[in-house]
């Protein structure tokens, strides 16, 4: 699955965000500093989120059942209802005893992620949410439904968050720059997903019932900075049901900024999923810019990690390359870019040029459309596969990390 079913990449409207809203009568979360070109590779310690039946492991779940007095077999009955059937009220869950369904649901079923404000766009068949989790941090998610063509079968892609916030500082990243609040329970990733699910379902959203088909780990966060809980919620997406949602791993796309010692972990997992290096540049004075863990592990240590997961995994890797105008959208680092990527191989990568999606008053802004096209042929002429990504919601602040800028803002 191409990384092109993500939402445009947005860019930040200021170096400085608001801490997190916090539930009432609690203090606003601080996010972690992070000054021009700072990582914050360790997330700050929070109070964790209540356990949920999705951070379980199907071997985990007897046990959790039994310690609440439970047969072992309710396990696979409250799998099958919750992964399954994507039934998120035990009242109706009518296999279970009547007396047990709201203990089975004080224990395992809390609401992980409320909504606070949800935008559409595209006829409504793109529907951003902004989500408050437990201890009032912010989190976005973005579901995309995309038609079939010529009688093929259409796609509902889900783009969610990993963590509340980034340490990555990427200066064109609205979530860059708003700071690292908190990583993500197993759970409160694996829910966005499941939200979803349950819309598509429901028939809730424009476009008729449907299913989720595609994930991308593209939404607020380094995936690879979370790295447990994310390789966790990925085995919980992709584990057929009812033992998870039964998304196929083809159909999932993790996204990275280039930690090289994580993908090659993440490589090693076995599950065949996409990767996406967000490449930018492939420079490494520019990258040292734009992304400023390339200060950590370069272009070339990235790039042959990128390769090193193809090899593992046979999946062909997709390079994101954010075009932002008279910064990195020339045709000869297109050109570079090409010889850099056939110097690993061929057919092991495909290149997603993003286009930029400004936002008032950054001095970021996209790339003209001929430089676009200019930057495209020039990948093509070397051979490279190019697919310019579809960008969703960009009237609805579609990229992540806006909403949680400003929650409270009224929208038009």
């Amino acid at each position: 699955m191409p990384a092109a079913d993500a939402p445009a990449v947005t860019t930040a409207t200021s170096s400085t965000a608001p801490a997190a809203t916090a539930p009432e009568g609690r203090e606003p979360l601080p996010l972690a500093p992070a000054g021009p070109g700072q990582l914050v590779m360790t997330a700050p310690r929070r109070g964790k989120p209540p356990r949920h039946f999705s951070d379980l492991e199907p071997g985990e779940r007897a046990e959790a059942l039994a310690a609440l007095g439970e047969k072992p077999f309710r396990a696979r009955q409250l799998a099958t209802q919750w992964f399954e059937r994507l039934e998120d009220d035990t009242e109706r869950m009518t296999d279970l005893p009547a007396a047990s369904r709201q203990r089975i649901a004080d224990a395992l079923l809390p609401t992980l992620l409320t909504p606070l404000r949800t935008l559409s766009a595209d006829r409504g068949t793109t529907v951003k949410t902004l989500w408050k989790l437990h201890d009032g941090a912010l989190v976005e998610s973005v579901l995309m439904r995309y038609p079939g063509r010529d009688g093929a079968a259409g796609r509902n892609t889900v783009c969610i968050s990993s963590q509340a916030g980034c340490g990555m500082n990427c200066p064109f990243c609205a979530t860059g720059q708003a700071g690292l609040t908190r990583n993500l329970s197993t759970a409160e990733i694996v829910e966005q997903v499941a939200g979803a699910a349950r819309a598509l379902a429901r028939d809730e959203v424009a476009g008729g019932p449907g299913r989720v088909t595609n994930v991308v780990f593209m939404g607020m966060g380094e995936a690879l900075a979370n790295y447990k809980a994310a390789v966790a919620a990925v085995r919980r997406l992709t584990q057929p049901a009812p033992d998870g949602l039964g998304i196929s791993a083809r159909g999932v796309t993790m996204s990275t900024v280039g930690l090289v010692p994580a993908m090659d972990k993440f490589a090693a997992e076995g599950i065949p999923v996409t990767l996406a290096l967000s490449l930018h540049a492939p420079d490494d004075e520019l990258r040292d810019e734009l992304v400023p863990v390339n200060k950590r592990w370069n272009v070339a240590q990235a790039l042959d990690s990128a390769k090193r997961y193809f090899d593992a995994t046979g999946r062909r890797v997709s390079i994101e390359y954010a075009l932002i105008r008279d910064v990195n959208d020339q045709a000869w680092r297109a050109d570079r870019l090409g010889k850099l990527l056939n110097a690993r191989g061929r057919g092991w990568v495909h290149v997603n040029p993003i286009p930029l999606n400004p936002t008032p008053g950054s001095k970021w802004t996209a790339s003209d459309p001929a430089v676009e096209r200019a930057f495209v042929a020039a990948l093509e002429a070397r051979g490279i596969p190019t697919t310019v990504r579809d960008t969703r919601g960009s009237e609805i602040d579609g990229a992540c990390g806006q909403l949680a800028a400003a929650p409270e803002e009224p929208r038009g």
